[in-house]
């Protein structure tokens, strides 16, 4: 895209540890300084083998503070954990679990550095070590010092430690040690220190994904997703990509009055063809800020694509943006699932009756359990008040369904009816109302950021209109 190059300048990526374990030139033994310091130094968790050390803090792992950029998924690793430490253990086995590490093999042993130098004697090491030890500085760096002599010269160490000391983390750096952790930490954590020693250099960049499902076929779930993503690059203006992967049946195209030839269903049936200049004549311009991926609407084609190809397409998207709005169709298979549990955040769109308050239940209840260190699933309540319809109160839904709403809206057929029969959004043809509202604070909810004062040109005006 353009503005590519512009977009990641705004991001600092740091690359502070490119030195191999155990090189050569890793580690200058003549200017070694060892002092007392090391051994006085206090731990700040309990050396206790079999207690202290990072724990697991269930608020502490659901207030995921990932910032602008969304997830990296580590690539296919095996990792080795040597621990001390069943705290450590546990923190380790919850964040081997997660949606990042997914495609990461991932083996705990008890013993910490000396079961470590026992073991790579007799095999060869992984692609990452994980090694807990409480010993003092001195100690330590010596068992450092004998496992490098054991380890193939691309392996990345993180260690685990109990003392908070700035000379025994740059000593541990020296000999090519990639990260330094001192418990209590969270998942989170290790799981953000692990995908900074994979990621690719020469992408760097990973938007946010939101993904917007419906707990039933007609909720709304697409109209919400469309003005979300709307709301999302105009009223808060940041760059966003819309896509739509209800490849049969989605109305992208219609709701926005645009007309393409491509469509997201020509990335998905050749992923590997699909870099950025691809990318950017199969996405289709809305807005200066807004790009679209139409799907075909079609019936006459079979599209039955592999779950990896998903991955990729909507990995390659959100390389090139800061956030990504994915349109899931109300469907349950290998890609929808893993759509939904690797997005960033999810939204969920429910109606109050009863098919909804069940699915809704259901859905929410799979996606906390499946993303136990993400933030917990959005609900939005959609189209209350239908006139002669028997509704569930919005108080005794929300108390069933076990999570309060982000988001509830009344039902105005009339409002939603003209935005659709004219090509726009909510925020276009009717932006005071409480529907446009709503939508603006969902989306200032899932960036963090606030809604900019609008200031609509005649001429974007004439523009919009005249498609």
């Amino acid at each position: 895209m353009s503005n590519r190059k512009a977009l990641l300048d705004e991001f600092d990526f740091d690359d502070d540890f490119d030195t191999d374990f155990g090189a050569d030139d890793a580690f200058d033994a003549d200017n070694l300084k060892l002092d007392d310091g090391f051994d006085t130094t206090q731990p700040v968790a309990d050396p206790d083998p079999m207690s202290g050390g990072a724990t697991i803090d269930p608020q502490a792992m659901s207030q995921v503070d990932e910032g602008l950029t969304g997830h990296i998924t580590v690539p296919r690793i095996t990792v080795h954990a040597f621990v001390e430490r069943a705290g450590t253990s546990k923190v380790i086995d919850a964040a081997s679990n997660d949606r990042r590490l997914a495609k990461a093999i991932v083996e705990i042993n008890e013993g910490g550095l000396s079961r470590a130098i026992q073991t790579y004697q007799e095999q060869s090491t992984p692609d990452l070590l994980i090694i807990e030890s409480s010993l003092p500085g001195k100690q330590m760096l010596a068992q450092i010092d004998a496992l490098a002599e054991l380890c193939d010269p691309n392996v990345r160490v993180l260690v685990i430690g109990a003392m908070n000391d700035v000379q025994l983390y740059r000593q541990l750096v020296a000999r090519g040690v990639s990260e330094y952790l001192v418990p209590p930490f969270q998942p989170v954590q290790l799981i953000k220190s692990i995908s900074a020693l994979f990621v690719d250099p020469d992408r760097p960049f990973m938007g946010r994904s939101l993904a917007v499902v419906g707990a039933k076929g007609g909720v709304g779930s697409s109209t919400i997703a469309h003005n979300l993503a709307w709301a999302i690059s105009e009223n808060i203006q940041i760059n966003a990509t819309l896509v739509d992967l209800d490849l049969s049946w989605g109305t992208t195209a219609l709701d926005f009055n645009q007309e393409s030839n491509q469509t997201i269903a020509d990335a998905l049936s050749d992923p590997d063809r699909v870099d950025d200049n691809v990318l950017d004549r199969l996405l289709t311009k809305a807005t200066e800020r807004l790009s679209l991926f139409t799907a075909p609407a079609s019936l006459g084609a079979d599209y039955s694509f592999p779950e990896e190809s998903y991955d990729e397409i909507i990995d390659r998207v959100r390389r090139n943006v800061p956030y990504v709005v994915l349109d899931l169709p109300h469907v349950w298979s290998d890609w929808s699932r893993n759509s939904l549990v690797n997005a960033d955040d999810v939204v969920v769109v429910c109606q109050p009756d009863l098919a909804s308050l069940r699915n809704g239940k259901n859905l929410i209840d799979f996606l906390k359990n499946a993303r136990e260190n993400d933030n917990p699933p959005k609900l939005v309540l959609n189209m209350i008040g239908v006139p002669k319809r028997p509704e569930i109160p919005v108080k005794d839904f929300t108390a069933a369904i076990g999570i309060e709403p982000s988001l509830a809206l009344p039902f105005e057929p009339h409002l939603f009816g003209q935005a659709s029969n004219n090509g726009q959004m909510i925020s276009e043809t009717a932006p005071e109302s409480k529907s446009s509202i709503g939508i603006d604070h969902l989306a200032a909810l899932l960036t963090g950021r606030s809604i900019v004062e609008r200031q609509v040109s005649l001429l974007n005006k004439f523009i919009r209109l005249g498609k």
